[in-house]
C-alpha cells in the first residue's frame, strides 16, 4: 500500500464517524472499528445510516432479520415512492453490514438482494392493484373469477442470486382474456399493460429520494416491440411458434415473483417443454454456440478486460456454462433444471456431466466474482462491473475483502478467471473431424439414389451390398430425406457415412446396416437426435456396437428413439440404480389426475433403465443373473406404481373400502427375480376387507367388486399401449381355480384353496411366489400361509411321482429341443428341470430344514439347498454354473431376437448334465424311458 493512501483511508473513517455524530448516530467506542470498517467498503452505506440515523442502532442490535417493510396508504399515493425507496436503502444497508462487518456468506447477500426486490415489488403490485381496482374494477375472465397480474423475475432474480445493485429483469403475464367490472372498463390487456408499467414507473422513476429498482422489461416477447403484458395463451403461442434459443436460456431461471404466484407456476410448468426438452437436446448446441461465439467477441474487446461479469473468465462464462449444460440435458434430468447456479454445478457433478474437481473450482469463482462484484455497487451503489483505475478505490475494495493491497487481490482474481475461461473455452468444443478411411462411402452416400454402386458397398465388407444397396436408395428417396432443412441434410451427410463405416469395421455389417435404417426413417423427423449422432461421435460408435450385438435393442431404439439419449448418459457406464433407487425414479414421474401420462411417463421410465440394464450385460458390467434380478425389481416397481393410479381412479368413481386391504402377488420368473427381457408377468391379487364392506364414494361398490375392479384396472393399465409403448402383458392364470378362478381371492378363499384344494403344482409355484406390491400387512398373512402350505407333511413318493408327471407333460407340449438345438428352458436338463428340481426340495424338506422358506431366486434357493445339505460343494458348484450359462445364454437369444434355443455345445451339454444328474440323485425322472432323448439320438 502506498504511503499516500494510508492517511486518505484514515482520513475516509474519521469523516465517515463525525457525519454519523452529527447527524445523531450513537457510536459507541465498541461500534467504532464496525463503522470504520464499513466506511471503507460503502459510501452508500454511510450516506444511508446518515440519512436514517436510528438504523444504526438496529443494525448493531440484529442484522440478521430483515426490516420491517412500509405500509403503502391507499389515500397517501405521494409517500408511496420515498417510502419503497428509503426501505430499500435500509435494508440494502443492512446488507452491506452483514458483508462487511459480519462476513456473511455471498449467498445470503446473494439472495437477500433478492428478497429485497421481491418484497419491494410485492408492496408496489399491493398497492397500484388496489388503486386500479377503485379507478378500473376488477378484472375477470369469462367465468367471472377474479385476474391478477403474474410478475416474473427472469436472470439473477429468478434465480435469487440478485447483485447489490442489479437492474430487475421482469415479463408480465395474465391467465385469462377478460374485463375489468368496474365503471370505466378495461380488457384485461389494457388493464394489465397499464398496471405493470405503473408497477415499474413506482420502482424505476428517479426522484428526490433517488431509485428503488431499475426495471427492465426487454425479455418479454417480441422486446420493446412487444405488449407489455400478455395473456398465458398468447405466451405459450409466441414460443411456440418464435421461441429462439436464447429466450429458452432466459427462461431457465424464470420464477414468478409477484402477483398470483400460483397462476405463474401454472404457465412455467406449460412452458417447461419449450425450455427442457424430453430428450438430450443437442439441436440446441448450434445456437448454444452462437452466444457462446457472442460472448467470446465481447470478452475479446479491450474495453471489457477489467470487466468481472462480461469480460474474460468472468460471471457471464460461469453461468452461460452451467446453463448450456442444463439446457441440454435438463428435459430428462429434472435435478438438472435448479435455477439456482451453484446448485446446478453440484447436480451437473453429481450427475457425473462435469468433473467434480472443475465444478468445485468453477464454484469457488463464482463466490469469489460475484462477492467483488457486490464491493464494486456498494462503494455507491452503482450498477458497475468494471475494477476501478481510481488507486484509492482500488485500496478500499481490496482492503474490504481482506487482502493485503489492490495487487494480492488482483493476483487472485487473475487466477480464478483463468480457471473460468479454460472451462469456458471447453465448452461446446467444435465437432471433432471425423476419423479419416470413409471418404469412399461418404462419396458413394452423396451419389444416391442414382449415382452409388453397390461395389463400393462390397468393398467395404458388406456380405449381402445389393440388397443393401437397394435399401439404402430407398432411403434416399424417401420424403423424410428429400424434406430435410438444409442444416438437418448436412448432419444426415455427416452421420450416415459415418454410420456406414463404423458399421462395416463391425463384427456383423449387414445386421447394423439393416437395424439401424428404421432408426434412421424415425430420427429424420426429431432433428435434436440427428443432432445428437452428428455431435457425438461416441454415440455413434456406441451405437453401431450396439446395433451389431442386438436386434432388440434396435427395434427398440427405432420405435423409442428416446432411448438414444441412453447411448450417451454417463450413468450407463456407472453404478447401476438398485431395487429403492428404481421404486424412486417411477415414482417421481406419477402425476396425480392424469393416468396417461403418468403411464407414459412410466413406459420411458421402464424403457430406459431395461435398455441400461442390456448394455450393461453386453459389456460385462453385471451377469445374467444379476440383470434377471434388476429387471424384476424394475417390474416391482412399475407394479407398484400402476397399483396407486388404478387405486387413485377407483377411488375416484366409488370412494374407498374402510379397513380393506390388497396386494400384488408375482409368481414365476418374476417372483424368482429372474425376469427376462420382455417377459410377461404372472400376478396373482389378494385382498381383505370387513363383513359386507361398501366403499364410500358416490357410486358405492361392495369389497370383492371394488376389489374386482381394482384387479382389472391394473392388469389393462399394464397393458394400455402409450407413445412409449406398453410396459408389460400380463399372466393371471395361476390365481386359485386358474381361468375359471376369480380374478381377485380374498385371503379365507386363498387359504382354503392353499390348504384344501390346490394341486402339487400350485404348491411348487407358491415356492417363487412373493408380495411385490400393495398392503405391507396383508403380504405378511401371504407370507405366514405360505410358509404354512409349504411346511405341511407331505407322502414322499406321491410327490415324487406327482413333480415328475407335471414336468413330463410340460416338456412334452413345449419342449421345442431337437437333435442339434436345445430348448433352454423346457429343454432335458434346462432351467424349468432346475426349477422343479429345487420346488421338489423345498416341498419335500422344508419341514426339517427352514432355511428353505426365505428363497425364491434360484442361486439363493441352491444356497439354501447346499446349507440343508442336499448337495455337496461340488455339485452346488456345477449347478450353479449350469444355471448361469443357461441364463446367459436365454437372454443374449432374447437380445438378438432369437429363440431361446442354443447349439448343443461342449459348454451347454455340461450344464445339462449337471442338471440331469442332480435330478436323478434325487430319485426324479423328467423324462419319459420309452422315449429317447434328443441329445441320445445324435
Amino acid at each position: 500500500m502506498s504511503d499516500d493512501i494510508t492517511p486518505a483511508l484514515a482520513g475516509l473513517r474519521e469523516r465517515a464517524l463525525q457525519r454519523l455524530r452529527a447527524a445523531g448516530c450513537h457510536i459507541p467506542a465498541e461500534a467504532e472499528e464496525a463503522v470504520a470498517r464499513l466506511a471503507v467498503a460503502s459510501d452508500f452505506a454511510i450516506d444511508v445510516l446518515a440519512a436514517q440515523p436510528g438504523l444504526l442502532a438496529q443494525l448493531r442490535t440484529d442484522a440478521r432479520a430483515p426490516l420491517a417493510s412500509p405500509l403503502l396508504e391507499p389515500d397517501a399515493q405521494g409517500d408511496w415512492p420515498r417510502l419503497l425507496r428509503r426501505y430499500r436503502q435500509a435494508e440494502s444497508a443492512r446488507l452491506v453490514w452483514r458483508d462487511v462487518v459480519e462476513s456473511a456468506q455471498v449467498e445470503e447477500i446473494l439472495a437477500g438482494s433478492s428478497a429485497l426486490a421481491e418484497t419491494c415489488l410485492r408492496l408496489a403490485l399491493e398497492a397500484l392493484e388496489a388503486d386500479f381496482a377503485r379507478r378500473f374494477g376488477t378484472v375477470r375472465d369469462a367465468d367471472g373469477i377474479p385476474q391478477r397480474l403474474v410478475v416474473f423475475g427472469l436472470g439473477k432474480l429468478g434465480g435469487r442470486e440478485l447483485n447489490f445493485s442489479s437492474d430487475i429483469d421482469l415479463v408480465y403475464a395474465y391467465e385469462h382474456e377478460g374485463e375489468s367490472d368496474g365503471a370505466r372498463a378495461l380488457h384485461a390487456q389494457d388493464y394489465f399493460a397499464r398496471l405493470g408499467q405503473q408497477l415499474a414507473k413506482l420502482l424505476d422513476e428517479v426522484t428526490a429520494d433517488g431509485f428503488c429498482h431499475r426495471v427492465d422489461l426487454r425479455l418479454r416477447p417480441f422486446g420493446n416491440a412487444g405488449r407489455v403484458a400478455l395473456s398465458f395463451a398468447a405466451m405459450e403461442l409466441y414460443f411456440q411458434r418464435e421461441g429462439r434459443d436464447w429466450e429458452r436460456y432466459a427462461w431457465q431461471k424464470a420464477r414468478p415473483v409477484a402477483g398470483d404466484i400460483d397462476a405463474g407456476e401454472r404457465l412455467l410448468d406449460a412452458l417447461r417443454p419449450f425450455v427442457y426438452r424430453r430428450y438430450l437436446d443437442y439441436g440446441a448446441l448450434d445456437g448454444l454456440r452462437a452466444m457462446k461465439a457472442m460472448i467470446a467477441a465481447e470478452v475479446a474487446r479491450k474495453d471489457m478486460a477489467g470487466d468481472i461479469k462480461r469480460g474474460p473468465g468472468g460471471i457471464r462464462e460461469i453461468e452461460f456454462l452451467a446453463q448450456a449444460l442444463q439446457l441440454i440435458r435438463g428435459g430428462r434430468e429434472p435435478a438438472l433444471r435448479s435455477r439456482h447456479l451453484l446448485a446446478t454445478l453440484r447436480a451437473l457433478a453429481q450427475a457425473g456431466h462435469m468433473e467434480t474437481e472443475a465444478s468445485s473450482a468453477l464454484a469457488s469463482a463464482y463466490r469469489f466474482l460475484r462477492r467483488l462484484e457486490n464491493r464494486l455497487q456498494m462503494l455507491a451503489d452503482a450498477q458497475t462491473y468494471a475494477l476501478p483505475e481510481d488507486g484509492l478505490a482500488r485500496t478500499r475494495i481490496a482492503i474490504g475483502l481482506g487482502h493485503a493491497d489492490w495487487e494480492a487481490l488482483a493476483a487472485e482474481l487473475d487466477a480464478q478467471r483463468a480457471r473460468v475461461s479454460e472451462e469456458f473455452g471447453a465448452l461446446l468444443a467444435p465437432r471433432r473431424r471425423r476419423a479419416t478411411g470413409g471418404d469412399e462411402l461418404v462419396a458413394y452416400w452423396r451419389a444416391l439414389p442414382d449415382h452409388g454402386e453397390v461395389a463400393q458397398l462390397d468393398a467395404a465388407g458388406f456380405d449381402n451390398a445389393a440388397d443393401l444397396h437397394a435399401s439404402l436408395c430407398d432411403f434416399a428417396r424417401a420424403p423424410g430425406v428429400r424434406d430435410l432443412s438444409d442444416a438437418a441434410r448436412a448432419r444426415l451427410d455427416r452421420v450416415l457415412p459415418a454410420l456406414l463405416q463404423h458399421a462395416s469395421a463391425s463384427a456383423q455389417p449387414d445386421a447394423v446396416l439393416r437395424r439401424v435404417l428404421p432408426l434412421l426413417h424415425t430420427i429424420l423427423r426429431r432433428a435434436s437426435y440427428l443432432a445428437l449422432l452428428d455431435e457425438q461421435p461416441a454415440a455413434l460408435a456406441r451405437l453401431a456396437d450396439t446395433l451389431a450385438r442386438s436386434a432388440l435393442l434396435g427395434e427398440r431404439l427405432a420405435a423409442h428413439p428416446l432411448l438414444l439419449d441412453e447411448l450417451l448418459d454417463v450413468r450407463v457406464g456407472g453404478e447401476l440404480p438398485d431395487a429403492a433407487s428404481m421404486r424412486a425414479q417411477c415414482e417421481a414421474v406419477l402425476r396425480d389426475g392424469d393416468a396417461e401420462a403418468s403411464l407414459d411417463a412410466l413406459n420411458e421410465v421402464r424403457q430406459a433403465l431395461s435398455f441400461r440394464f442390456a448394455l450393461a450385460l453386453l459389456d460385462g458390467r453385471i451377469d445374467a443373473q444379476d440383470c434377471a434380478c434388476r429387471l424384476a425389481w424394475l417390474a416391482d416397481a412399475v407394479v407398484a406404481c400402476v397399483l396407486r393410479l388404478a387405486e387413485d381412479e377407483l377411488r375416484a368413481a366409488h370412494g374407498g373400502i374402510d379397513g380393506g386391504r390388497f396386494a400384488v402377488l408375482g409368481y414365476g420368473t418374476l417372483g424368482g427375480e429372474e425376469l427376462g427381457f420382455g417377459s410377461d408377468l404372472d400376478l396373482v391379487f389378494l385382498f381383505d376387507a370387513p363383513a359386507e364392506a361398501h366403499s364410500d364414494g358416490a357410486r358405492p361398490l361392495d369389497a370383492p367388486r371394488w376389489y374386482a375392479r381394482l384387479g382389472q384396472k391394473i392388469v389393462a393399465l399394464l397393458g394400455v399401449r402409450t407413445g412409449a409403448g406398453r410396459l408389460f402383458d400380463v399372466d393371471v392364470r395361476l390365481r386359485p381355480d386358474g381361468a375359471k378362478g376369480l380374478l381377485v381371492s380374498s385371503l379365507p378363499s386363498f387359504t382354503d384353496y392353499q390348504r384344501h384344494r390346490a394341486w402339487a403344482w400350485e404348491h411348487q409355484a407358491l415356492v417363487r411366489a412373493r408380495a411385490i406390491a400393495g398392503d405391507a400387512s396383508l403380504a405378511e398373512a401371504f407370507e405366514a400361509l405360505r410358509a404354512e402350505v409349504l411346511s405341511a407333511p407331505r407322502d414322499g413318493q406321491k410327490l415324487i411321482d406327482d413333480v415328475a408327471s407335471m414336468r413330463r407333460k410340460m416338456r412334452a407340449e413345449l419342449d421345442r429341443s431337437d437333435a442339434a438345438m436345445l430348448d433352454l428352458k423346457q429343454g432335458e436338463g434346462g432351467l424349468v428341470d432346475l426349477e422343479f428340481l429345487l420346488q421338489f426340495l423345498v416341498l419335500r424338506d422344508v419341514g426339517a430344514h427352514r432355511e428353505l422358506l426365505a428363497s425364491r431366486a434360484t442361486r439363493a434357493l441352491l444356497d439354501a439347498a447346499q446349507a440343508a445339505g442336499r448337495f455337496d460343494a461340488a455339485v452346488h458348484a456345477a449347478l450353479v454354473q449350469a444355471h448361469a450359462d443357461l441364463l446367459d445364454t436365454g437372454l443374449r437369444c432374447t437380445l438378438d431376437r432369437r429363440p431361446r434355443r442354443a447349439a448343443r455345445d461342449e459348454r451347454i451339454e455340461r450344464a445339462c448334465a449337471a442338471i440331469g444328474a442332480a435330478v436323478r440323485a434325487q430319485g426324479l425322472r423328467f423324462v419319459d424311458a420309452s422315449v429317447t432323448p434328443p441329445s441320445a439320438a445324435m
